[in-house]
């Protein structure tokens, strides 16, 4: 058997979720406080690598969980008297020991762009600050473009982890929209799966059309071009949160 957590962090502080050799990451942590509290070496494998500076409400990540004598509904409140306040375990459940926590049907991401002449101190932590005038009805018009299934290189940087062992770059999006709420704009992205950065690369393109730097209908054409240069910028991780991760 092995259990699956569901975790909420702030990753501000963290080098993202997996553990590094020269910086503290929300794997160590939680692995140090699950070892503690079960008197065992934990080995905790998880559904995403976020990174440094992204957040999540919907991280999952599991280990094997033979002879835990904790009940299962008392496991989270035991974990998080332990976890520092910017990590919160907020959900467990028991899973099949073939269970492999990356295998999710979707993954959901949110973008979030302050759009307003001030900072906000805030939201500075959980949202891109952009100050320019944008045009809200074409970043609707272009978030719509990525769905489908297709080759998203244009959309990856290098030195990541996102394509899999054959370089594969095709990935599917299911949904892909912008709304707004006062001077907070939001970008949420459901897929089968993420290439490296390629959500922020997806909220700067989406970002491009707002500052009219690009039109909505250029959108395929870049997807098509696979040339990273065509795309929009990288947007910064503070305004990325992993929300949801959903198995069959």
């Amino acid at each position: 058997m092995q259990i699956l957590l569901t975790i909420a962090y702030d990753g501000t502080d963290y080098a993202g979720w997996q553990r590094q050799n020269n910086a503290v990451a929300v794997q160590q942590v939680l692995e140090e406080t699950l070892s503690g509290v079960l008197q065992r070496g934990i080995r905790l494998r998880a559904a995403s690598r976020t990174d440094a500076g992204v957040h999540a409400l919907g991280q999952r990540a599991a280990f094997n969980g033979g002879g835990l004598r904790i009940p299962l509904d008392k496991l989270p409140e035991v974990i998080n008297n332990k976890l520092p306040n910017d990590i919160s375990v907020t959900g467990c459940q028991s899973v099949p020991e073939d269970f492999n926590p990356r295998h999710a049907a979707h993954k959901t991401y949110r973008y979030q762009i302050l759009n307003y002449p001030y900072p906000n101190p805030l939201l500075n932590r959980y949202a891109a600050f952009v100050p320019q005038s944008l045009d809200i009805n074409a970043m609707k018009k272009a978030a719509p473009c990525f769905m489908g299934r297709h080759d998203f290189l244009a959309f990856s940087a290098s030195g990541g982890n996102g394509t899999d062992l054959n370089h594969n770059t095709v990935r599917e999006i299911y949904n892909c929209q912008v709304t707004r709420d006062g001077g907070l704009i939001t970008l949420t992205v459901t897929g089968n799966g993420f290439l490296y950065n390629m959500v922020r690369i997806i909220a700067g393109t989406v970002l491009y059309a707002g500052l009219k730097k690009i039109k909505p209908g250029d959108i395929p054409g870049i997807i098509r071009s696979r040339e990273r240069g065509l795309a929009g910028k990288t947007m910064g991780p503070e305004g990325l949160t992993l929300m949801e991760v959903i198995y069959t």
